[in-house]
């Protein structure tokens, strides 16, 4: 079976390249592909880092009336703002996601949360890559650079 296209680029929430974002560990556009669109890292942590602080840079941005508080403050509203419908089956996703964190789509989280960035990181990533195949300590190294 092939490596996800996320792990290879390590770059496992598949975080599209713009060459505004300067990216700890950002190594440019992938290769190798067809049409290229995602970005590359250096290594796994760094990667899941970028996804941590976009996740985490979410919070200000606005919501969905009606949904949560003020700002994006739901696991619905994360994964429509990372995957959107246009692309995905987004309401599936966040069920997904929020089914992991154990909460519903629409309750609060609280994103600075170490162990909730952390099932929300996890669960993108599984959802991007057919499945996680870091060990908990990548995981762990990437979110604390997120919250760092």
């Amino acid at each position: 079976m092939a490596t996800p296209r996320g792990v290879r680029n390590n770059n496992p929430g598949n975080i599209d390249f713009n060459p505004r974002n300067a990216w700890q560990g950002q190594l440019g556009l992938e290769v190798g592909v067809a049409k290229p669109r995602f970005a590359r890292f250096d290594e796994p942590e760094n990667g899941i880092r970028a996804l941590g602080k976009l996740l985490i840079n979410y919070r200000c941005k606005d919501g969905m009336p009606g949904v949560g508080g003020k700002g994006i403050d739901t696991v619905l509203e994360t994964i429509s703002r990372w995957a959107p419908s246009s692309e995905n089956d987004t309401q599936a996703y966040a069920e997904a996601v929020a089914k992991r964190l154990g909460v519903r789509p629409t309750d609060p989280i609280s994103i600075q949360d170490p162990t909730t960035l952390r099932g929300l990181v996890v669960g993108i990533i599984v959802h991007e890559n057919g499945g996680n195949p870091y060990p908990d300590q990548v995981i762990d190294e990437g979110v604390r650079r997120a919250l760092a």
